[in-house]
């Protein structure tokens, strides 16, 4: 492997609402970088954020050239910036971070430590996070589900932060998947991995962009992305409603031989066809689920489109149309005040 001077590492770094954390992402990434006395660059993927972030980033890549900004036309999610930022990544290993400074840049030092030991992927593992225990503990639940649906090992804990090394970066770029979910494919792919542990502080500026619905969407985009269980679960409980089914039939066949005098029950058909329907519902949902994602699958629209980037090598642009490439010493444009309304 390269000594440790010759290395470069490309923090990629997903900003959403993130405006006031980014000054002190820079500051933090670039103390530990000096620390570990390797070369690097610092991508910053604005997702199209709302308040004045691309502002900020663009005065901090007009002061210095390693940090390279990429800004997509509207708001794709985390995982497509994260997918943006690898494919215009040149280092040697990539490490993902969420702007909020809930991932400690200064866990990069244990990351590589253990990356220059032979892993090729090493993800941070939330042993513990800076909340109410009964808000915490659907977390924990959730990944320990996951872990035991999914049909292949994924880390409990294990969020988005990590180290990956190139020859794992170029495998995820090539993947043609559009609807990712980056941490169930970082276990998909293979490769030598570990974790490292650490404690997730709450975000120090601004509010979390989650809540309960967002957290339902991400719970549901990893179920449906990397376990076929929900379609196994069909197959199960039609095998056992049919063998409900016969047990019932038969015992309404000796109730009735052994008393004659009873009338039918209504009540008990009421049950039934509810019951029944319940289930039709639930598995025609399972199925809508797979059937969405084949939908947007075979769509094949591009999983982001990029606006415009900053001190990035337009060769080395991702796949989009119409990339403005602007120039970090001077001002940047305001932003309309309006949107049009959409057609």
């Amino acid at each position: 492997m390269k000594a440790i001077a010759e290395v470069c590492i490309s923090a990629i770094v997903a900003c959403y609402r993130d405006a006031p954390a980014i000054p002190t992402m820079v500051q933090r990434l670039q103390q530990t970088f000096a620390r570990l006395g390797c070369q690097h660059e610092l991508i910053f993927v604005n997702d199209a954020s709302p308040d004045d972030a691309q502002q900020v980033l663009h005065a901090l890549a007009a002061a210095d050239v390693r940090i390279k900004v990429v800004t997509h036309s509207r708001n794709f999610g985390s995982q497509s910036a994260f997918t943006s930022g690898m494919l215009v990544a040149r280092g040697d290993a990539c490490v993902l971070l969420d702007g909020d400074l809930q991932d400690p840049p200064e866990l990069i030092e244990k990351f590589v430590a253990k990356w220059r030991r032979g892993y090729d992927v090493v993800y941070g593992v939330r042993t513990a996070r800076q909340m109410r225990y009964l808000t915490e503990l659907p977390y924990k639940a959730f990944y320990r589900l996951f872990g035991k649906l999914a049909y292949v090992r994924i880390p409990a804990d294990a969020g988005d932060f990590s180290l990956l090394d190139r020859r794992v970066v170029t495998v995820l770029n090539t993947l043609p998947e559009r609807d990712r979910f980056v941490r169930g494919l970082r276990a998909w792919v293979g490769f030598r991995q570990a974790g490292v542990p650490y404690f997730r502080p709450e975000r120090p500026f601004g509010r979390s962009t989650n809540n309960l619905v967002a957290n339902l969407r991400w719970a549901r985009k990893a179920i449906f992305s990397f376990t076929y269980v929900p379609l196994e679960l069909i197959s199960a409980t039609a095998m056992g409603v049919g063998a409900l089914a016969i047990l019932s039939m038969v015992y309404q066949i000796v109730d009735r031989i052994r008393r004659p005098e009873l009338p039918w029950g209504i009540s008990t058909i009421l049950i039934v066809c509810l019951f029944l329907g319940a289930v039709q519902l639930l598995s025609l949902a399972f199925l809508a689920e797979y059937i969405s994602k084949i939908f947007e699958e075979v769509k094949r629209r591009p999983r982001f489109i990029v606006d415009s980037t900053i001190n990035v090598d337009p060769q080395h642009h991702p796949p989009a149309t119409h990339v403005r490439v602007l120039d970090p010493q001077k001002p940047p444009s305001q932003p309309p005040s309006e949107r049009p309304p959409a057609a």
